[in-house]
């Protein structure tokens, strides 16, 4: 840690919540979105799924980017383990309030899995942040509310805490940064297993 190389992140994931989350931390992310089909990819349970697809939408970036010792490339995906069940993103509305329906006044657990891949050196870490979420006894009218502003429509689990549906979360146990998207202490030791350090990447004041 510590070397002269300039370090530059590339975020595999068009989740502006992620890029926030990074910024707010000093670390201009370059975003490249991967384009995977995140269908194909079949696994036995929240946390090996949420990593797989972290896993390919890192590799797929890194193996369109021209060879480069300073960048590093970060493949994040969240998912909701809840009752049994996987949840990604709804299909639509309707999922949407199915789920809040079926989730409210219980706690479920919010997966996200990180991969970081150094374009030249070929080094890789991987590691998942798994954060408790209780939801709120929301009511019939919350749900349709919520629903209607088109927010659950875009994130695993039909639920943020960042935007209008953190009010609908009683508290969460682990990092907040992980339900959001992407768990900045997570992000920090994936870096140190690849001997960079995090500062390595804070924009220049």
């Amino acid at each position: 840690m510590g070397n002269d190389i300039g370090y530059r992140l590339v975020l595999a994931s068009a989740s502006p919540a992620r890029r926030a989350l990074l910024s707010a931390a000093g670390i201009d992310a370059e975003v490249m979105v991967s384009g995977v089909d995140e269908s194909v990819v079949e696994a036995g349970d929240a946390y090996e799924l949420c990593l797989a697809l972290a896993r390919m939408k890192a590799r797929a970036i890194a193996a369109e980017l021209p060879p480069d010792p300073g960048v590093l490339v970060l493949g994040c995906d969240s998912v909701l383990a809840f009752d049994g069940e996987i949840l990604g993103k709804p299909a639509d509305a309707a999922e949407a309030a199915k789920r809040w329906a079926m989730m409210r006044g219980r706690e479920g657990v919010l997966h996200t899995g990180h991969h970081l891949t150094g374009l030249v050196s070929g080094r890789q870490a991987e590691a998942v942040g798994t954060t408790v979420v209780r939801f709120a006894e929301v009511t019939d009218e919350e749900i349709a509310a919520y629903v209607a502003t088109g927010e659950p429509l875009n994130v695993a689990g039909s639920f943020t805490i960042d935007g209008r549906g953190a009010a609908f979360v009683e508290r969460i146990e682990g990092d907040p940064g992980n339900v959001i998207g992407l768990s900045l202490p997570l992000l920090r030791k994936l870096l140190i297993e690849m001997d960079v350090s995090i500062t390595d990447l804070w924009r220049a004041k």
